[in-house]
């Protein structure tokens, strides 16, 4: 173990339920790692839906307030546990955290820390970390799509929702992209078919750019648009929930929208001969199936890295912030007119 230079950190606090501007700065000591994790000095972290969802208190699972927001980084690691490989100081890597990540210094586990190509800037990689390994794993390991098929896919402005169609587009997928029309113009650009989210003729609309229907729908709505999204299936198709988006951004009890939504794609998966539906959950085997979590994370997050390096697919950067500025990114972010991804720059 070796001890960094540093002895304070700068590390962002979101004290309860609080507007963007009610983010606390503070100075902490910087924390030593415990077994089997690393101290790294964050190079970038990121603003997703969740620590959106987080600041009004709508995340399933959140810890009680005070605590530090941040789902992700990319960082250079200062010092190691024990039980920890020594071998990965001074190495950067890519963790996923739940919470944590908006800090100078982050504590990190070992297990949940891909390391990052040489080649690759760590802003760049920190926008394909958790939202490379969701529109990896829902492509490949949940629908197991093929090339020449055809998606839908919505949320497609999103961070998921940009790394997902250059995914699929390498794969050879076709993909229709369902968003505000303000984003149709860069989903066309992108080489996606652009539709209204909001169409009330949404059904018409999708059946008549795929008559036979679609191959595999990824959606992060929930509720009436995961029934909408099952009626448009070809048959042998999937739809992949992979947030519920209407549910979280309401007041109501978090718990029984996830279990219906859960029961609910299990259900019709049994009933409807051929097509299936399923609830994509990142974390899922992280606590019961540790190895397994493990491999798939290495193996999936590693590829997209090998493809961000290989410049086959690009990193999405909305904007750039520096870590104390925190309350006015996570403003615009919250904006919800911008294609791509929010960063951090301790």
């Amino acid at each position: 173990m070796i001890a960094t230079h540093a002895t304070h950190t700068t590390r962002i606090v979101l004290p309860g339920l609080v507007e963007p501007d009610g983010l606390e700065v503070t100075s902490v000591p910087v924390p030593s790692p415990g077994p089997k994790q690393l101290l790294v000095q964050v190079e970038a972290t990121g603003i997703s839906f969740a620590e959106q969802s987080m600041r009004r208190g709508r995340y399933y699972g959140q810890p009680a307030f005070p605590f530090t927001p941040g789902y992700d980084l990319v960082g250079r690691v200062l010092s190691a546990g024990d039980s920890a490989d020594e071998g990965m100081i001074g190495r950067r890597v890519a963790t996923m955290t739940k919470t944590g990540a908006w800090a100078g210094h982050a504590v990190v586990e070992v297990r949940d820390s891909i390391l990052v190509p040489d080649q690759v800037p760590s802003d760049e990689a920190e926008t394909v970390v958790v939202n490379g390994v969701t529109a990896w794993q829902m492509l490949h390991r949940a629908a197991k799509i093929e090339p020449g098929q055809t998606i839908l896919l919505f949320g497609a402005n999103g961070g998921v929702g940009g790394i997902l169609i250059q995914l699929a587009l390498h794969h050879g997928l076709r993909v229709i992209g369902a968003a505000s029309p303000r984003h149709h113009e860069a989903l066309r650009e992108a080489g996606v078919t652009p539709v209204d989210y909001a169409d009330p003729d949404l059904a018409a609309t999708v059946r008549a750019l795929a008559p036979g229907g679609v191959d595999a729908v990824f959606d992060n709505i929930g509720g009436s648009i995961t029934r909408l999204s099952f009626d448009l299936l070809a048959p042998g198709g999937t739809v992949v929930t992979y947030a519920i988006v209407g549910e979280v951004s309401g007041t109501g009890n978090l718990v029984w929208p996830f279990v219906k939504a859960i029961g609910q794609a299990a259900l019709w998966s049994v009933l409807q001969n051929g097509r299936r539906a399923t609830f994509y959950d990142l974390w899922a085997g992280h606590r019961f199936r540790p190895a397994r979590f493990r491999r798939h994370l290495e193996a999936d997050l590693g590829r997209v890295f090998d493809l961000l390096a290989q410049g086959v697919i690009t990193a999405n950067i909305a904007a750039r912030f520096p870590l104390t500025e925190a309350a006015a990114a996570l403003r615009l972010a919250e904006s919800h007119t911008l294609n791509g991804k929010v960063i951090l720059l301790p």
